[in-house]
């Protein structure tokens, strides 16, 4: 019978284990920070379109001045679990920052901003905008 040889064939015995646990941890690793990117981007959309729905709301009631403007933004804000940021009606256009906290352990770092404006709509007959020809024969829509 023969004794194992240092280095030989019986000394590698779990190695393969080990490697497997290694490369688990590695792939859980890189799926966990994949699930807070996402949860990230979620919160960016969601901040992009509470914003958007935030500008719309304060220019409906932009002809009552910039406070009730601003309060019909955050008004909208509430539901959706968006906070309002800043808010300025000028000109009549609207112009608004809302803020989302990402879900999990990410809302505990910080929140994600977005900005949106919106200005007044100017339409022709039957609802289309009006398209204006300049000098040079190009069409623009005003």
């Amino acid at each position: 019978m023969r004794r194992p040889v240092a280095g030989g064939p019986k000394c590698e015995a779990g190695s393969g284990t080990i490697l497997m646990l290694v490369a688990s941890a590695v792939v859980l690793l890189a799926g966990v920070l994949l699930a807070l990117l996402a949860a990230v981007a979620v919160a960016r959309h969601r901040a992009a379109s509470a914003a958007d729905l935030a500008a719309l709301a304060a220019q409906a009631h932009a002809l009552e001045g910039q406070p009730a403007a601003c309060r019909a933004a955050a008004a909208v804000l509430s539901p959706v679990g968006a906070d309002l940021v800043d808010c300025a009606l000028v000109n009549g256009v609207a112009d608004v920052r809302a803020s989302v906290r990402p879900g999990g352990p990410l809302g505990r770092l910080g929140a994600v901003t977005a900005r949106a404006r919106a200005a007044p709509g100017q339409f022709g007959p039957r609802g289309r905008a009006p398209i204006r020809t300049n000098q040079d024969g190009s069409r623009v829509i005003t």
